[in-house]
């Protein structure tokens, strides 16, 4: 059987963190920002961890079926 291979889109939007949770961007955070409070803007800056029912999906992009 030949290898799994990454998902090249998956690997550039998506970190594993050390304990193997995995780490991506916010939703809604790259347009209509006027609207938008400072502080829900501020938020959005840093990266926010993937839901459950999404990390099983986006492990198996990664490669990681685990």
């Amino acid at each position: 059987m030949p290898k799994m291979k990454t998902h090249s889109g998956a690997k550039k939007r998506f970190r594993k963190t050390a304990k193997g949770k995995l780490r991506g961007r916010r939703a809604y955070s790259s347009h209509i920002l006027e609207k938008k409070s400072p502080k829900r803007k501020r938020r959005m800056a840093n990266p926010s961890e993937i839901s459950p029912q999404d990390s099983k999906r986006v492990r198996g992009l990664l490669g990681g079926r685990g």
